[in-house]
């Protein structure tokens, strides 16, 4: 995570403003950026599944999932190498394509050790320990690319601080090998892609998972990805201050995903029950987005930030456990994870489009209104109703699933 988003946060929009001033005529960082991200996510959707598979089909004394670990996080490290040292669009979308490829084969691999490894019963816990890890690894990766000084220096540290945390699982991992004796069917690219499509007949449980991921993440995406402008076009902070309130915001979200995740995941295993923590968390994910949409002011974004991290950290735990208990096999677990995943990534790349066409649509029909002596911009309103609506939707479909309790 840390890999992930130092770049997607900050570096990659430095690079891009000093790629994109040093190329004349060329893109704008704005436009450049967007193409980066955009590449970058269309990679990752596609490859998470596809390295999912060959994990469930590795044969290897370390497992099937180590070698896939080991592999993204080396690859990785000199895909961000290579970042740091390009100074061009082309070097930068190939060196961040890379990046988004390897990180997903250790992503794959390491996520499916957990059905893998972990008892039912103690899924909520352990889902709410990666929730936190991933909350950590994006703070590191934010403040790390923040005080390194430069962009070089930023790529640098975090891909040698990504290798170095890479290894207490690597030495420590108990990954299970594939018995010598299991037969796997003949691999071809056509059985491979016919593998992906999971039949909402034969498997409802599993489709409405991800239905339900994909509404809520949509939500949360449509909601997030214009934060900064919501603070300095909605807000009317300066570009410094909304830097700075933007920190502030990160950090209540993360420090209440730490507080609540590991607590409520562990509640979920006690009690055996993980649909009504699913249900209401995305409903607070939800009331998170109303907040900001009809209180548009400091602290109405800083009362957002709590509800948001209390109710996206309880879901990333809850509805990963969720998640493992309706995989349609155990023989293809990083593969169904890895469809699973399609429904977080692709909301990431439809998200800004959605968002950008209704904040252009409300412009044109005259953006903003005066209340109270403030701005409220109709615009951001109608974005986070949106979100609220979607997280809504997500968390009604999980009445659903008829498997988990």
């Amino acid at each position: 995570m840390a890999g992930w988003f130092g770049p997607i946060q900050v570096l990659l929009a430095q690079q891009a403003d000093r790629v994109a001033s040093a190329e004349a005529g060329g893109l704008s960082k704005e436009l450049l950026l967007s193409v980066v991200l955009f590449v970058g996510a269309i990679i990752s959707l596609l490859a998470n599944p596809v390295w999912g598979a060959f994990s469930d089909r590795t044969r290897s004394r370390l497992g099937r999932r180590v070698p896939w670990v080991i592999g993204g996080v080396v690859i990785g490290a000199v895909g961000l190498l290579l970042l740091s040292v390009a100074d061009n669009a082309v070097t930068m979308v190939l060196a961040w394509s890379l990046v988004q490829l390897a990180l997903n084969a250790a992503w794959a691999g390491g996520t499916a050790a957990v059905p893998d490894q972990v008892p039912v019963g103690r899924r909520g816990l352990i889902g709410g320990m990666i929730a936190i890890a991933g909350t950590v690894g994006v703070l590191l990766g934010i403040k790390i690319a923040e005080l390194t000084g430069s962009i070089t220096q930023g790529y640098v540290v975090i891909a040698v601080v990504m290798l170095a945390l890479s290894v207490p699982y690597l030495l420590g991992s108990r990954d299970i090998a594939l018995p010598a004796d299991h037969e796997l069917a003949p691999m071809d690219w056509k059985s491979l892609l016919r593998s992906f499509w999971i039949s909402p007949k034969e498997h409802p449980d599993f489709a409405w998972a991800w239905v339900t991921r994909f509404m809520v993440n949509l939500g949360n995406w449509i909601a997030l990805n214009y934060l900064f402008y919501y603070l300095t076009d909605g807000l009317g902070f300066t570009d410094d201050e909304a830097t700075a309130k933007l920190g502030i915001l990160v950090l209540i979200y993360g420090g209440t995903t730490v507080v609540t995740t590991v607590a409520v995941g562990h509640w979920s295993d006690r009690i055996g029950r993980r649909k009504v923590f699913v249900i209401w968390s995305g409903v607070l994910i939800g009331t998170s987005m109303l907040v900001l949409g009809i209180w548009q002011a400091w602290p109405g974004a800083l009362l957002a930030a709590v509800i948001l991290g209390a109710g996206f950290g309880v879901y990333q735990a809850v509805d990963f456990a969720l998640i493992t208990q309706v995989l349609p096999a155990a023989d293809g677990r990083a593969k169904d994870l890895g469809v699973i995943n399609i429904a977080s990534a692709l909301p990431q790349v439809i998200a800004p489009a959605v968002a950008g066409l209704i904040l252009v649509g409300v412009r044109a029909a005259g953006g903003s209104v005066a209340t109270g002596g403030e701005s409220w911009s109709v615009g951001y309103g109608v974005v986070y109703a949106v979100g609220f609506v979607m997280c809504v939707l997500g968390s009604v479909f999980v009445t659903r699933i008829k498997s988990v309790a």
